[in-house]
Order: C-alpha cells, then sequence, then structure tokens
C-alpha cells in the first residue's frame, strides 16, 4: 500500500507528534512566565510587609528613657507586639526579632502555582526581610 493514503498517515503522525511537542512546550514556557511572575510578586509583597512591620516595631519607644534623657531606645516587648499586629493585620506570618535599638522582621509565604502544578511543581515558597531602628525627627534645616 504505498499510495497516497498510506503517505498521509505516515505524515499525519509525525505532524501530530511534532504538534503535540510544541503544545507542550509552549505551555511550560507559559507556566515558567505566569508562575514565575506571580511568585516574584509573592516575594515582592513578603518583603513589603515585612519592611513595614518593622518600621511598626520601630515606633515603639522607650518613652520614660526618652522623656528623661532623650535616648531613643525601643521597649523590646511593645516593638515585637506591634509588628507582630501589623502582621496579622495584612495576613501574613512571620518572624520578629529585636536587638539593642534594631527590629528585624522574616515573612514567608507560599504560593500555589496555577500552570506549574500540572508537572507537579505545588508549591513556591518566598521570603522577605525587613529591619528598622527608630530615628530621631528632623532638628534643623537641610543644606
Amino acid at each position: 500500500m504505498t499510495g497516497p493514503s498510506f503517505w498521509w498517515r505516515a505524515e499525519h503522525g509525525r505532524v501530530t507528534a511534532f504538534v503535540l511537542a510544541l503544545l507542550i512546550g509552549l505551555l511550560a514556557l507559559a507556566g515558567l512566565s505566569l508562575d514565575g511572575g506571580l511568585a516574584l510578586a509573592s516575594k515582592v509583597r513578603a518583603g513589603g510587609h515585612a519592611e513595614s512591620a518593622a518600621r511598626a516595631g520601630a515606633q515603639a519607644l522607650d518613652l520614660a528613657a526618652y522623656r528623661a534623657d532623650g535616648t531613643l531606645r525601643l521597649d523590646p516587648a511593645r516593638a515585637r507586639d506591634l509588628a507582630q499586629r501589623y502582621l496579622a493585620g495584612v495576613g501574613a506570618t512571620g518572624t520578629v526579632q529585636v536587638a539593642g535599638d534594631t527590629v528585624t522582621v522574616e515573612v514567608t509565604d507560599t504560593y500555589r502555582p496555577q500552570l506549574l502544578s500540572l508537572i507537579g511543581i505545588t508549591d513556591i515558597h518566598t521570603h522577605g526581610r525587613g529591619a528598622a531602628h527608630p530615628q530621631r525627627g528632623v532638628v534643623g534645616i537641610e543644606p
């Protein structure tokens, strides 16, 4: 059977395999683009939450020390509480550490891929870190 119908079946099978391979490649590329971009956005959001929580914690001054001699010192328990309350308010989870006059916050988040989950990638973990310490306000005219 060497007529046109045999040739069509053989070529048709090759074309179908090529189209299928091309489609799978395009789907993988689309998955990397979409889910990679959304995972990056999740990482940026985690970093923003960590920085904002650290700034919220750095507002917890020890008012007695400040009023006594103008010393900028943190109240560690209040600083942790303010940072944790900020994280809870935005729906983020993380750890808060207060060392000296610095509040450090690390936020972890999990992004659940949409297209990459089709090939078994179910979670992408993202992290953000921020640190802040109290600053004295403007005390004079800047040049």
